[in-house]
């Protein structure tokens, strides 16, 4: 491998903030909240406290890997409404649902609706660490995920008109005088934009460009 694919390699990779990860508690109880935010704190996590759903719905958005443990019973908004309302705004934050009233049916309800973890009160330390430490580790790949595809759209949003039009079709499949002949430009044309393309969007191979491709969105088949 050339030193300048080397280099291409390495921007390819994304460089996550080191952010502490924060685990969000919403539980009416203040013995829970305080035992827990105390579990959190030792466990080198950031707690998060609120008393109440809505409290929680007020806050500001965090550029970090987290995750919420969540009492079902609230005086508010239940635990279950509120990660209706949550899913319904798409928001990827895994929920660890803890109550001292659960039943079978309603722990079937939560994690049908993508819940991490049910736990029972009074719930054990180990298994609340354990499900914390799986919820952040979910947390943390789509945290990841979503920051690749950022770092892809801004790759894509730095080629121009032309480049994207001959990027949508090479990954189809289209060899560049077919490229040529849709775009009515010359062979060597084509090539030259497929060569900023792949330097823009720091594309190694073709297999990478049509990787690339299909994280965006876009078609890769000349059948669709």
């Amino acid at each position: 491998m050339s030193l300048i694919d080397v280099t291409c390699h390495l921007s390819n990779l994304v460089v996550m903030p080191q952010s502490i990860p924060i685990v969000f508690v919403v539980d009416d109880d203040i013995s829970v909240r305080e035992a827990l935010e105390l579990l959190i704190h030792n466990q080198g996590w950031q707690p998060v406290l609120f008393e109440s759903a809505r409290d929680f719905l007020a806050r500001a958005l965090t550029p970090a890997p987290s995750c919420l443990v969540l009492d079902v019973n609230l005086p508010d908004l239940s635990g279950l409404d509120l990660q209706r309302q949550m899913a319904s705004g798409n928001s990827p934050l895994p929920i660890i649902f803890v109550t001292g009233y659960g039943d079978i049916p309603m722990s079937v309800q939560a994690m049908k609706a993508g819940a991490a973890e049910f736990l029972t009160k009074p719930f054990d330390d180990g298994a609340m660490i354990q499900a914390i430490e799986a919820a952040l580790a979910r947390s943390r790949a789509s945290f990841e995920k979503d920051a690749v595809k950022e770092n892809l759209r801004k790759r894509f949003a730095s080629l121009s008109k032309r480049e994207r039009e001959v990027m949508a079709l090479v990954v189809k499949g289209l060899m560049n005088k077919q490229v040529g002949g849709e775009l009515d430009i010359s062979e060597i044309t084509v090539k030259a934009h497929r060569g900023r393309v792949m330097q823009k969007m720091h594309a190694i191979t073709f297999v990478d460009l049509v990787n690339m491709a299909i994280k965006l969105g876009m078609t890769t088949s000349l059948k669709e």
